[in-house]
């Protein structure tokens, strides 16, 4: 191996040590997450350069070795000198390829887990990490990794190049790295400025990207670990390097995915279709026809439709645009992304929010709710007041009174619609997680304020409209832009594991009122019942003195006219009223009567009583007159 690869891998190992070292430093100054991550791949680009170039140096050694054999077994006289075990004699390759047998897969299992455990450690550093960027070193920091990007670009370049011409792989891994280095500085440059245009997030967006890439980076250090297990040995056959990416040298070289891509289809079709005139021309035109896609892709994002019942607002660099901030339903031109951008929003929909319990869609399956049943995923207790006293039953191990509150699961489901679009999106950060917030401060601070009966029944609807009123009145204070339309108390019962009980409870009480209830209508009854039958005694009292009074009166009268009768006719008058007293007595008696009176014949008469009448019995109907 020249010496001058050997000056060339120390010197990637140095500037990408120094850039690491530098560059973090940088960020830290300016608290870039992307830029901090960003210098932990041109550390580990640095330790992949540091073991590269030792590896360059086992195999200089053993180059060296082998050119001094071959210089003295030229001689003769010098066969008999050499004539040893060739383990003995080559003990540079002996030790280059000790190295690689076990030092090259140790490093690159510590790579691995390196790669893998930095990546879960700088997840979680960057979801704790609040702060922003510092806006007054921004320029500073932009400047000096931008030219910490330049030098390794440069570098990469020429190295990339020289492992090429001359195929030198162990040039490849640190050229590979500084190229890589170079591309994300530059990107953790971009971030830098999109946070002096406005948009604040890009920084942290580049630091997980960053981040989920080194954890593929340590997935295929992994895989690469377990094919080399079974990958087949050639001696004397240099094979490919363990730990080597090959997803940083795809994105730090992407030209060679035309090499490949080239290889493929002279492969696949037999020919050289590289060598067409179609392939070169795509091969130089292929920058100009993506570039010109982007743009057709960033014209179309000049064209906005707004849909009906839909209302957006117009940003231009992260600030409303004076006298057209609000888009309303139509169609509408504007400046390509990323320098204005539209963010929508259902201003005529009907949304909606819970509170006392998380919703699920699952839930509005179900027909019947049952206290003892828990129907929701999550349910929250809230205190309510009770006008009930508290009594010794209330009372704890130490004497003291239970507080006059009851807990209840409270199911509140609130509807609101946007009503002022630059309230709803620009006075607050989160609108929709304020406005919930407050509909579950105000439906606390309300229900330790009433009784939970009459919560439950009778006052329901009346608190439903003053929880709105309540709600709608601090979000105006707040002005949030929202207008609340209903608030609903669609389901109010105790808590799931009280709920039988209390049932029996309220169940006892019922029962204790009926049985009042009932006592008190026997008591109606009856009295109503007595009163009626002295009345009705009364009256029968009254009518049988009425009846014997004008019985006596009716005899007395009778027989004063009976006494003027007798007086009139002494004779006649007891016969007629023989007569009648014999008619009276008799008229429901048979009669027999016997006309004659001159016959001295025996007269035998039946008089048993006959069950049916006799044919002669039944009487003829009388001859019609003529």
């Amino acid at each position: 191996m020249e010496r001058n690869i050997q000056k060339n891998g120390l010197v990637n190992f140095l500037i990408l040590l120094a850039v690491g070292v530098a560059g973090f430093i940088v960020a830290r100054y300016a608290n870039s997450l992307a830029g901090q991550v960003a210098s932990f791949y041109i550390g580990l680009g640095a330790l992949v350069a540091a073991v590269s170039w030792f590896q360059m140096r086992l195999e200089d050694r053993e180059r060296l070795e082998r050119l001094e054999f071959d210089e003295v077994t030229r001689s003769n006289t010098a066969t008999n000198l050499f004539n040893t075990q060739e383990t003995e004699t080559f003990a540079a390759r002996r030790s280059r390829e000790q190295f690689e047998r076990f030092f090259i897969p140790g490093f690159t299992v510590v790579l691995f887990l390196v790669q893998g455990i930095a990546a879960w450690l700088l997840w979680n550093w960057i979801q704790k990490n609040t702060l922003p960027l510092v806006a007054e070193k921004t320029l500073v920091t932009m400047a000096l990794l931008g030219l910490f990007a330049l030098v390794l670009f440069i570098l990469g370049k020429y190295s990339a190049g020289l492992s090429r011409i001359e195929n030198q792989r162990l040039l490849r891994p640190s050229a590979s790295y500084q190229l890589l280095g170079a591309y994300v500085l530059a990107l953790v440059v971009a971030g830098i400025a999109a946070f002096q245009a406005g948009f604040s997030l890009v920084d942290e967006y580049l630091a997980v990207g960053l981040v989920v890439l080194l954890g593929l980076l340590a997935l295929e250090n992994g895989v690469g670990l377990l094919l080399d297990m079974y990958r087949p040995r050639v001696k004397g056959q240099n094979g490919l390097l363990l730990y080597e990416s090959r997803v940083i040298r795809l994105l730090s070289q992407p030209e060679g995915i035309f090499s490949t891509a080239a290889h493929a289809l002279d492969y696949q079709f037999g020919f050289k279709v590289s060598d067409t005139w179609f392939y070169r021309f795509l091969e130089k035109a292929i920058i100009w026809i993506v570039l010109g896609q982007l743009a057709i892709l960033l014209l179309s994002t000049c064209f906005v439709f707004i849909e009906a019942g839909e209302k957006a607002l117009l940003e231009r660099f992260g600030r409303p645009v004076a006298g057209s901030e609000v888009l309303s339903a139509g169609f509408h031109l504007k400046l390509p992304w990323p320098v204005d951008r539209v963010y929508r929003y259902r201003t005529d929909e009907i949304q909606n929010f819970y509170i006392g319990f998380e919703h699920d869609e699952k839930d509005e399956a179900e027909t019947a709710v049952l206290w003892t049943v828990k129907h929701y995923k999550d349910e929250f207790h809230l205190l309510v007041a009770s006008r009930e006293p508290a009594n010794a039953s209330n009372t704890g191990n130490a004497g003291k009174k239970s507080p006059p509150v009851n807990l209840l699961s409270v199911g509140i489901p609130v509807q609101y619609q946007i009503s002022d679009l630059r309230a709803w999106a620009y006075n607050h950060r989160n609108a929709s997680e304020l406005l919930e917030k407050i509909g579950t401060r105000e439906v606390v601070r309300y229900l330790v304020s009433i009784d939970m009966l009459e919560m439950m029944s009778s006052g329901r609807f009346q608190a439903g409209e003053e929880l709105r009123n309540r709600i709608q009145q601090r979000a105006d204070e707040l002005k949030l832009g929202a207008k609340i339309l209903f608030v609903g108390l669609q389901d109010v019962h105790p808590p799931v594991a009280v709920a039988r009980s209390y049932e029996a409870v309220v169940g006892a009480d019922q029962k204790k009122k009926a049985d009042i209830l009932n006592a008190q209508a026997d008591r109606v009854r009856i009295s109503a019942r007595a009163q009626s039958r002295s009345v009705e005694l009364k009256q029968a009292a009254e009518a049988d003195k009425i009846r014997v009074t004008t019985s006596a009166a009716a005899y007395a009268a009778l027989f004063t006219n009976q006494l003027y009768a007798f007086n009139a006719s002494p004779s006649v008058y007891p016969q007629r009223a023989y007569l009648q007293t014999l008619m009276r007595g008799g008229s429901s008696t048979r009669k027999v009567i016997i006309a004659t009176t001159n016959t001295t014949g025996v007269i035998m008469l039946n008089l048993e009583e006959k069950f049916r009448p006799d044919i002669l019995d039944i009487p003829l109907p009388s001859a019609p007159k003529k």
